[in-house]
């Protein structure tokens, strides 16, 4: 979704609003740098753990009713998405135990960050920005495009669709922002149907 390859393992990058999810731990086995923030990060394994599991019946259900909402390429059934995202959360459950909130997860929330600038040369955002639209405005996305761009050399943000399938409204006004350049990238992956492509984002010199 974010069109990295090799050529980053070599880059320090940041992953916002990762949540329980397992990307910082394969990254790291493949020797990649990188830190992710969440304010979940605030607490323990154990009440995480217990928030997945209050919460996972709900949205397997919601995907299922909403099946055909979805592209089942990457993944061949509802089931078959439920099983990998409980492993990836497990992945992480296991990983976040053993690390703990410091170094490699820091608790923390857009749109103001405890990093200092220019500390990684990109940063991830995943389903978070624009997803929420109806909830996080568009001075939030603006406020927290211009932070992500404070402590990281470029910014890249997947989907850019909310989460009735269109194509959010902060989208076309944080492109014609003056304060920073834009650029939409088409990407290989698509899950949501027409959620293909990711915003790119760096200081406009």
């Amino acid at each position: 979704m974010f069109s990295l390859d090799d050529r980053f393992a070599a880059k320090a990058i940041l992953g916002c609003a990762d949540g329980p999810a397992s990307f910082p731990v394969e990254a790291r086995l493949r020797n990649w740098n990188v830190v992710s923030c969440d304010p979940i990060y605030a607490y323990a394994p154990c009440e995480i753990r217990q928030r997945i599991a209050e919460t996972y019946a709900t949205v397997m259900q919601q995907i299922q009713q909403n099946a055909d909402d979805f592209l089942w390429t990457h993944f061949s059934s509802p089931d078959h998405l439920g099983r990998v995202r409980m492993a990836a959360m497990n992945l992480f459950l296991e990983d976040f135990a053993a690390m703990g909130n410091g170094s490699q997860y820091v608790a923390a929330e857009l749109p103001q960050l405890p990093f200092v600038e220019r500390q990684f040369d990109v940063a991830l955002v995943s389903h978070f920005l624009f997803l929420y639209s109806s909830l996080l405005n568009l001075e939030f996305h603006a406020a927290s495009i211009c932070e992500l761009l404070r402590v990281a050399k470029e910014v890249r943000i997947f989907p850019v669709t909310s989460l009735d399938g269109s194509v959010s409204p902060h989208l076309e006004p944080l492109l014609n922002d003056l304060r920073f350049d834009g650029e939409l990238i088409r990407v290989e992956y698509e899950f949501a149907r027409n959620a293909n492509e990711m915003l790119l984002v760096r200081e406009r010199l």
